[in-house]
């Protein structure tokens, strides 16, 4: 019996899910989208969010509990920490050049600077207040963050990713150091959680095609609002900056990630793009790499051939403090606000852009539209007037979900790299009958 595979599903789910709200967005249909649509798609995210947490920890105890030799996961955690810096990096510049030379902000108008200023200034000025608490925290916050006090609050929350890493690694090397014997029975507990965790993905996964509908067609209906005209206007007015946006996205995942999977992995790209289309397409649908999580490392592990050790500790890492594709997006986004608003920006500015992005990115929230409130930050660091960021709300839902794919392929990418590097990539899993 023909079984269509689980990449096709989505890929239908999505169609229909555009097809359906744009069609309910011309015809007014919000309300019905908003309260019998759309809850399909909250519940689908809430059941991805639900398995996160445990998934992350089990898999990352029975990982590190696996390693006889802790100098091996400081070399991982070295090699994957150094990688990512690097990318975003990358992806700052790449972003950096491609406004530079577009420029997009000399491209709108003053009367819909005027419109969009007074259309977002509200939520504008909401994202500023989030920024500035962010802002007043000290230089080693993050890191006082990392380490919690209470390990059932840290698991409560999707948001402290961070620290839930943070008490996997500190119980596998407790594991470690204590007798075979005694970590024996409860290494079997949490490889034995472990397996259901990653059973209870395959179910949830049934509801994706589902859950990718809902999303997209309540995506276009929040968009398009109650006047479905102003899409039109908007991506008119916008839309070279959303261009800018896109190619320095593509650029970035075309040819800095295909340099590093050539380099040290020789993994064809066919295979590694088969075998993360699914959590990419959930990345666009759901614009958070955080929620994609479980499925990324599933497809990782069973499509990709990454051991668990290494995805389990690259790929959480990565969903916390790798964010190419909002890095690369706030470096356009700080140039075109400054264009827009007729302000130069010289080489100095510039480097203070990427050197903020990088560091902003580490510390941004895998959620959606986190990266607006990083942005705040940047913005003030050269000069620019943060309320700025009214010029760009209007579109910035669509261009996150497009981020967020990057970022969730940067994660794939370093997690195969790291295992190819370690010796610990192989062969897809075999499929379950």
């Amino acid at each position: 019996m023909f079984k269509m595979q689980l990449y096709w599903q989505i890929i239908i789910g999505l169609v229909l899910g555009l097809a359906f709200g744009i069609a309910s967005a011309i015809i007014g249909w919000g309300g019905f989208t908003t309260a019998w649509v759309a809850p399909f798609g909250t519940i689908f995210i809430s059941l991805l969010k639900l398995i996160a947490v445990p998934l992350v920890l089990t898999s990352l105890i029975t990982g590190v509990a696996s390693l006889s030799d802790l100098r091996k996961l400081s070399r991982i955690g070295g090699k994957t920490i150094t990688i990512y810096v690097i990318t975003t990096a990358i992806a700052v510049t790449i972003g950096l050049v491609i406004v530079n030379i577009l420029q997009p902000g000399n491209n709108v108008p003053d009367d819909m600077q005027i419109k969009l200023q007074e259309t977002y200034q509200a939520d504008a000025s909401s994202r500023a207040g989030s920024a500035q608490e962010v802002k007043e925290r000290g230089p080693l916050q993050p890191i006082v963050d990392m380490v919690p006090s209470n390990f059932f609050q840290s698991a409560s929350s999707n948001r402290n990713m961070l620290q839930v890493v943070f008490i996997a690694l500190l119980v596998g090397i407790g594991l470690i150091q204590i007798p075979k014997k005694k970590a024996k029975p409860v290494l079997d507990v949490f490889e034995g959680l472990n397996d259901v965790i990653i059973k209870l993905v395959d179910i949830i996964m049934l509801m994706a095609p589902i859950g990718v509908f809902a999303l997209i067609a309540q995506t276009i209906n929040t968009v398009a609002g109650e006047d479905p005209g102003q899409v039109a206007e908007l991506l008119g007015a916008l839309g070279y900056y959303m261009i800018a946006v896109i190619i320095g996205l593509g650029i970035h995942m075309a040819v800095t990630y295909t340099a590093i999977l050539r380099s040290y992995s020789k993994m064809p790209l066919k295979t590694f793009y088969t075998g993360i289309g699914p959590a990419q397409l959930l990345a666009f649908s759901t614009s958070s790499s955080g929620a994609t999580l479980p499925v990324t490392m599933e497809r990782c592990e069973d499509e990709l051939g990454v051991s668990e050790e290494v995805s389990s500790f690259v790929l959480p890492l990565g969903a916390t403090i790798n964010m190419d594709g909002t890095a690369l997006y706030q470096a356009v986004a700080a140039v075109f606000i400054s264009q827009a608003l007729g302000l130069d920006l010289d080489v100095g500015d510039q480097l203070t852009i990427v050197l903020t992005a990088v560091l902003a990115s580490i510390g941004t929230a895998a959620v959606p539209g986190a990266g607006i409130i990083m942005l705040v930050i940047i913005l003030e660091a050269i000069g620019v007037p943060s309320t700025g960021i009214a010029l760009i709300l209007g579109v910035d839902r669509i261009l996150d979900m497009l981020r967020t794919v990057v970022n969730v392929t940067g994660d794939a990418t370093i997690a195969v790299t790291i295992a190819a590097s370690e010796g610990q990539l192989g062969p897809p899993k075999p499929k379950a009958d």
